[in-house]
Parts: structure tokens; sequence; C-alpha cells
């Protein structure tokens, strides 16, 4: 595989949150609007890159006993990091993911590409993969909270588009789940006809 095709099967042919699934926890909780989604999907991002450089830099140091809790503890500290940056500069955004930002070392799309790539690849290799599967993750999440914005509040980033109060279920939980599965759907029937 190339890294052209390693960096885009974040978003088309593996995209986590519309194909493989993976982060349903925030992609559920936070897409509220575009803007929490976007945020959020930046975080787990850096998170992934970093961690899957780290990761495929020191593999060969990890003893196969205690993989993964090495993996969970670079991470951990990791989300630290991103979690007291996002705290000092972007405190809104901050406050608004609230507990979702340390759910981010549990996020099995991190540690799922820790052991299924990093562990396994060049350093290279392995920052175009957490770059592009966190890209296409951050993708996911804000088409999500633009979607939900857009029906809840007839919003979209915070600029409302039409006058109104929106479909009250869109911005509460139920309304994360038909989004999703709305956008599922429309991806699978176009993936059908290809």
């Amino acid at each position: 595989m190339n890294q052209l095709q390693n960096f885009t099967k974040g978003f088309i042919k593996e995209s986590p949150t519309f194909v493989l699934m993976l982060g349903m926890c925030p992609t559920l909780g936070v897409t509220t609007s575009a803007v929490n989604g976007l945020g959020m999907g930046l975080a787990t991002t850096a998170v992934l890159v970093l961690s899957n450089i780290i990761i495929s830099c020191i593999k060969s140091l990890i003893p196969d006993k205690v993989r993964i809790p090495a993996f969970i503890v670079i991470i951990a500290s990791l989300v630290t990091v991103v979690q007291m940056c996002m705290e000092a500069y972007l405190p809104s955004l901050y406050a608004s993911l609230g507990l979702f930002i340390p759910l981010i070392v549990v996020n099995c799309l991190i540690l799922g590409r820790a052991e299924a790539f990093a562990s396994k690849n060049g350093v290279w290799s392995s920052f175009v993969d957490g770059a592009g599967m966190g890209l296409g993750f951050t993708f996911g999440l804000t088409v999500l909270g633009m979607v939900r914005e857009l029906l809840g509040n007839y919003a979209v980033f915070g600029h409302k588009l039409v006058q109104g109060d929106g479909i009250l279920v869109f911005v509460l939980a139920p309304g994360a789940f038909l989004a999703l599965g709305f956008i599922v759907a429309f991806i699978n029937a176009i993936r059908k006809k290809a």
C-alpha cells in the first residue's frame, strides 16, 4: 500500500466513524454542533498521530507482556497534554467537551491503530496512518455535528441559517443515533452502487 492509500483509507475505505464504527462514545456524545465535532476530532487526531509516532519509535523496546499497558500509558500521557492545552488555550471548547476529553484515552480507534499499525510499521507510515485515520475521524464527527446542528437549530458552526427553533430531537441523544443511522445508510447506498 502506498502512502496516499494509507492516508486516504481513513476518509473513505476505513472511515472510523461511518464504516468501522469506532469511537462511538464521543461520536454520539459531543456532536451536538459542528464546532464540538471538529474540536473533539482534532484533539483525537493529535493524540492518534503522536501516539503512533512514539509507539512506532519504541516498539522494539516494549516487551510483549506489557505491550498494551505501555500503549495505554503513552496514550494517557498524550491525552493529559492535549487536555491541559485545550483548557489553557480553548477554555470554551474544553468546557463544552467536558468529560469526553479524558475518555480519548480509552478510544478504541487510538489503541486499535497503535496495536494494528504503529507497532508493526515504521515511523513515517505510522504518522501517515495516524493523520489519515484521525482526520477521517474528525471529518466524520464534523459532518455528524453539522447535520445535527442544522436539523436541531437550523444553524451550521453556530451561524443561524433559518429562523426558528429546529427539530429538538436532533440536539438530544436520540438525534445522534438517528443522524448517524441516516448518514451510514446514505454512505452504504452510495458504496453499493459504486
